[in-house]
């Protein structure tokens, strides 16, 4: 399988997770207003560990997370991409998104996950993606539903109430 590391949307370019992006996904992951719905801040080990792990995804299944860029002026958007994950004992993969604050609200979560579901659908071959997000998400809802993902039902992920959705092709 060819691992996809790089692609472009129209004000995008993203790139493959590697241990290059430790300390903007630093900055990210100890941003109290980006983490509040994500499990709270994380230490730069956390990070570390987030990075590894993501690391061998990327090893174990030909996809994974990818670190977006404004394509104006380079500078770090967010993290956004596929991963396999455990549901309420069922294996999925999930589209997931995580953007830095000041690129909230001009529809870039929108943007950088239209790509990803076509490499999902078209490259991946993959059948359906779920996505899921704290009940209390409203921007997150927003994007899920606009991606056409249909609600399937409440679920308790991380401890926490979640909407579940699914996108199947």
């Amino acid at each position: 399988m060819q691992l996809i590391d790089t692609f472009t949307t129209d004000r995008l370019f993203a790139e493959r997770l590697k241990f290059k992006h430790l300390n903007e996904l630093c900055r990210m992951h100890q941003n109290q207003q980006v983490m509040a719905t994500l499990g709270g801040v994380r230490s730069d080990e956390e990070t570390r560990l987030f990075i590894f792990n993501n690391l061998h995804h990327w090893q174990c299944y030909g996809f994974g997370l990818w670190v977006f860029r404004d394509k104006v002026n380079h500078q770090f958007v967010g993290r956004a991409g596929l991963r396999n994950t455990h549901v309420e004992g069922m294996n999925e993969v999930e589209l997931a998104y995580a953007l830095m604050a000041k690129f909230w609200n001009q529809g870039l979560a929108t943007e950088m996950s239209e790509q990803i579901l076509q490499i999902a659908f078209e490259l991946l071959k993959l059948q359906e993606v779920v996505c899921f997000t704290l009940t209390t998400n409203q921007a997150s809802r927003r994007v899920i539903e606009k991606l056409g993902f249909k609600y399937e039902r409440e679920i308790i992920h991380a401890n926490l109430p979640h909407l579940f959705y699914r996108l199947t092709v």
